[in-house]
């Protein structure tokens, strides 16, 4: 059976033409630095996103990490929404691994951060503080695209204020193709952003590390160091490049395709439906209806992480069909069900 599966943009499958270009990879031991198809991936992304140099690996999790600890020491510390994955979803790394304190900041509704708190959380120069070293920003965040003169803004304050700049672009390609402005354009006035590869772009693993050549170069010893050195990584690279090729813009179906189902929930009366901005949305569902409905669509090859406060994610593997679907399918349930 063909799971039709909402739980998150990381369970595409590689299609038969992104196989056979890792099948085809030249490959050679990325450690030395002389595997051609990760040394390619590399450049491209680099050159695709408008920085000096990029640096694989195996997830963005990794990249992420790696950035906030070439960026700050131990004893510094990094502004961040409250809602950030680099805050909340990603275990505590820069706590634990790179003595480096979170300042979580409550993100806006918009997923914003207000410039008056990046401002006002800044510490001054004082042994009583931690050294603010850095913004880090998430988009899209929650589904959610930071808007341009937003990040101009909170980027410029940062800079202003001495301190770098992160984006966390796990999905940054689905915030420049909403906004119908180039890669580039979107991640003006970061320092350095990750850009993950294995979410709607649909590769297995990986993300890259974008920066400037220095910068990468010293992220590369914090990668070896948390066990992020691959050897002959050109099999996953490939795939990785296919991904930034063909990819990105196909990525406004998938935005399509989660209006459509935002739209066919709405009109069910147990449920209260947040539109999508991008290919994520959030939907409440009566608590008592939640385990007897995943069961139901479980029954019908429909996963779904299915909860009082519920996210769907529409991918390259989700069609106008499954779309149709699952909105008949959860119909088909809250017609018969009873609170």
């Amino acid at each position: 059976m063909k799971w039709i599966d909402l739980r998150s943009d990381t369970v595409t499958q590689p299609s038969d033409t992104m196989r056979a270009a890792m099948a085809a990879a030249e490959v050679g031991d990325d450690v030395y630095a002389d595997d051609p198809t990760v040394n390619r991936l590399q450049d491209y992304a680099a050159d695709l996103f408008g920085y000096e140099a990029g640096m694989f690996a195996p997830s963005g999790t990794q990249t992420n990490l790696i950035a906030l600890m070439t960026h700050c020491g131990r004893g510094d510390e990094y502004l961040v929404g409250q809602e950030a994955h680099t805050y909340k979803y990603e275990g505590g790394g820069a706590a634990v691994l790179g003595s480096i304190q979170p300042q979580p900041i409550a993100n806006q509704a918009d997923g914003s951060i207000a410039l008056a708190d990046i401002e006002a959380y800044i510490k001054p120069d004082d042994m009583h503080f931690a050294r603010t070293r850095l913004l880090a920003l998430e988009n899209t965040i929650g589904g959610r695209v930071l808007k341009q003169d937003y990040i101009a803004q909170a980027t410029s304050l940062a800079h202003a204020k001495g301190l770098a700049t992160h984006l966390d672009g796990a999905r940054v390609a689905n915030a420049a193709v909403k906004q119908g402005i180039s890669l580039r354009e979107v991640v003006k006035g970061f320092d350095t952003v990750s850009v993950c590869l294995s979410k709607g772009l649909g590769a297995p693993v990986g993300s890259v590390l974008l920066g400037p050549k220095a910068f990468i170069e010293q992220g590369k010893r914090w990668r070896k160091m948390l066990g992020g050195g691959m050897r002959q990584a050109g099999v996953l690279a490939a795939a990785a490049h296919h991904a930034l090729e063909h990819n990105v813009q196909r990525l406004a179906q998938d935005h399509e395709n989660a209006t459509l189902l935002a739209q066919g929930l709405s009109g069910i009366n147990a449920l209260s439906v947040a539109m999508p901005q991008t290919n994520i949305f959030w939907l409440d569902i009566p608590a008592a209806a939640c385990e007897p409905l995943r069961k139901s669509l479980a029954e019908q090859g429909i996963r779904a992480s299915i909860g009082p406060r519920t996210r769907l994610v529409t991918h390259l593997d989700i069609s106008r069909a499954d779309v149709e679907k699952v909105v008949a399918a959860f119909k088909t349930f809250f017609q018969d069900w009873r609170a």
